[in-house]
């Protein structure tokens, strides 16, 4: 099976949504469909941390994705994190995604609180959490985007 890779970036740029285009670039996800996804880690997946995505697939195919972001017109910080953990001995997981205009700090006790209160939900025995954070400052005249995006697997076929 497919490893769930995490990946970040953050950008700036003079729209919002160029912002958000050029942090998926920094995260080497900008030329796939997103399609997101609730934030439960099937049994007997690795999650792996690679910062970018390698090549997945052709462009303009379906990615499925958990994702954290925000974008703020500058000056000011933006943030995002994802947080993960699996059920010991292989089993499922979770992830929890926080994000803001806030800084690095505050988004990742935030996730980290958010992770908690979703492993007490469940009657599983989860390993130590993991934290992906990306943080950027914005500065005055531009959009700025920070995100954390979790992976799952290679690109598909949208039609």
């Amino acid at each position: 099976m497919s490893p769930i890779r995490v990946v970040w970036g953050s950008a700036s740029a003079p729209t919002a949504m160029a912002s958000y285009d050029a942090a998926l670039a920094r995260a080497g996800i900008e030329n796939y469909n997103l399609v997101s996804v609730s934030s439960v880690i099937p049994a007997d997946v690795d999650v792996e941390a690679v910062g970018t995505a390698p090549d997945l697939g052709p462009a303009g195919e379906r990615l499925t994705v958990v994702e954290s972001r925000a974008t703020t017109a500058g000056p000011g910080r933006v943030s995002a994190a994802l947080a993960w953990s699996q059920a010991a001995d292989d089993g499922p997981g979770l992830f929890y995604e926080v994000a803001g205009e806030t800084g690095r700090e505050d988004v990742e006790r935030r996730v980290r609180e958010g992770l908690s209160a979703g492993q007490e939900l469940r009657d599983w025995a989860f390993t130590d959490p993991h934290v992906a954070v990306e943080s950027s400052q914005a500065e005055s005249g531009s959009y700025t985007t920070a995100l954390v995006a979790a992976v799952y697997g290679k690109s598909e076929p949208i039609l």
